[in-house]
């Protein structure tokens, strides 16, 4: 007996032990990431001014002329991450309050595996998907539409990522107690009512952080934006013209053609913790609004 308790005793140290490498490896991981990225930026910006790098209007860092301001790269990922999300949001949570309130069992064991099925189609796919058929089918309605646009991309990213918003979504609201909707029935409220008023606002810090993560997905997504929209760094809101986003300029930068350690090598470093900043700033709104709500519920 005593050696039984003393094995279970030491197994159970083992995989103690080996969970804890496993939190320590990825902790490691987002370090050394972190690292690199900043002292690549900081080779850069001995280089290049920090007030230039975020104010200027002109990204021509392949060119003869070379300047070195993100916004052009900056409102191209905003611009297509905006059209995507005035896609995904509303389609993915009319998706999520359907499956949970409205739909029975059976359906929804059936249309949310269906619906994120679309999360399983590679991204290049959709890419060709947009240049080839959205955009010829957008330009019978808008001739002025370039080839390369902002708009069939956006589109098309919207599409992808509902899946993510939906089911995100329906789970989080699939979670709220019955006795909230029972309760929200017994007072005289029907259906309509009982999902928008209490189940909706009930499961708010689920919501929002799907939204949120989705918001990451939008900005950091390479291959539709390459393909669909067009490689010209654009500082532009109007989605019928090209536009280059960050992630789009980091694979053109990363195909070989630029030496490494130089200054236009650096500017791929430089972007990527662009997006790391936005994507960190994204999780901690998401961190924040999610402890709100659940102080305000709780």
């Amino acid at each position: 007996m005593a050696k039984r308790n003393a094995l279970f005793k030491f197994k159970e140290n083992v995989i103690e032990r080996l969970l804890q490498l496993c939190s320590l490896l990825s902790v490691f991981t987002t370090a050394a990431i972190v690292y690199i990225l900043f002292s690549e930026s900081w080779a850069f910006f001995q280089e290049v001014p920090l007030v230039e790098f975020l104010t200027g209007t002109d990204w021509t860092p392949l060119f003869m002329i070379k300047k070195y301001g993100i916004l052009p790269l900056l409102s191209g990922t905003l611009l297509t991450t905006v059209i995507a999300l005035a896609v995904a949001v509303p389609a993915g949570l009319i998706s999520a309050v359907y499956l949970s309130e409205y739909a029975s069992s059976r359906v929804r064991d059936s249309v949310k595996p269906c619906m994120e099925v679309l999360a399983a189609v590679p991204t290049v796919v959709y890419g060709y998907f947009a240049l080839l058929f959205i955009t010829p089918l957008l330009k019978k309605f808008i001739p002025d539409l370039s080839g390369f646009n902002a708009l069939s991309a956006g589109l098309i990213m919207g599409v992808m990522i509902i899946p993510l918003v939906s089911s995100l979504s329906e789970d989080a609201m699939h979670a709220v107690p019955h006795g909230l909707r029972e309760g929200s029935c017994a007072l005289g409220a029907n259906r309509l009512q009982t999902s928008f008023r209490i189940v909706f606002p009930a499961a708010l810090s689920g919501i929002s952080a799907a939204v949120i993560l989705a918001v990451s997905r939008a900005i950091g997504e390479t291959m539709i934006v390459a393909i669909a929209a067009g490689q010209q760094p654009n500082l532009t809101a109007n989605p019928l013209e090209p536009v280059e986003t960050i992630t789009t300029y980091i694979v053109q930068v990363s195909l070989g053609d630029t030496p490494h350690g130089t200054l236009e090598y650096q500017t791929i470093f430089v972007c990527g913790l662009t997006l790391f900043v936005l994507t960190f700033l994204l999780n901690v709104a998401s961190f924040r609004l999610r402890q709100r709500f659940q102080e305000i519920y709780e």
